[in-house]
């Protein structure tokens, strides 16, 4: 069974191979994760370890790099199977609130509409009010259907469309 899981170089194979999905899919931009990857990582077991506690270390202040905010990125894996990826933003920056909000998710290619994104982000949900985040701020392209229908399954209640995007409160309780 999928759970959110923090990031560890154990599914090194199957993120590497979901990093080559994400680069090769047509239909959707590759998300800014991937690109964040250093490419060594990609090839080297000890660089990958360094990045899968790179990534763990932003969760503090002092391990977050200039123009980010401390963040909480947990790995949605079914065994070994790393899934997609879940980033839970613990405050907001005015680009933020206009372009990202606090919790961001992408679903690898091979393993998109079989529910994942709706589950990961319910599973989000509570760790989230455990940074004291009572209501979540989530946002979605506007013409990515599939998120939308996400957001909505998780009670996300629409406060308003932008040029881009689509922008919701979703409750952490």
């Amino acid at each position: 069974m999928p759970e959110l899981i923090d990031p560890t170089s154990r599914l090194r194979t199957s993120f590497v191979a979901a990093v080559k999905e994400f680069r090769a899919d047509q239909d959707y931009p590759v998300p800014w994760f991937v690109e964040d990857v250093d490419p060594q990582a990609l090839v080297d077991p000890a660089a990958f370890e360094a990045y899968t506690m790179r990534v763990i270390n932003e969760r503090t202040a002092s391990g977050v790099r200039p123009g980010f905010v401390p963040m909480t990125t947990l790995w949605w894996a079914d065994g070994e199977q790393f899934l997609g990826r879940m980033a839970i933003r613990h405050h907001l920056t005015p680009a933020l609130e206009k372009w990202g909000g606090h919790i961001g998710y992408d679903v690898r290619p091979s393993a998109r509409r079989q529910g994942h994104a709706t589950a990961m982000l319910a599973a989000a949900l509570p760790i989230a009010k455990s940074l004291g985040i009572s209501q979540t701020l989530v946002m979605c392209d506007k013409t990515n259907i599939a998120s939308r229908r996400v957001i909505e399954a998780n009670g996300g209640q629409l406060i308003d469309l932008t040029d881009h995007k689509r922008r919701y409160w979703v409750p952490t309780a």
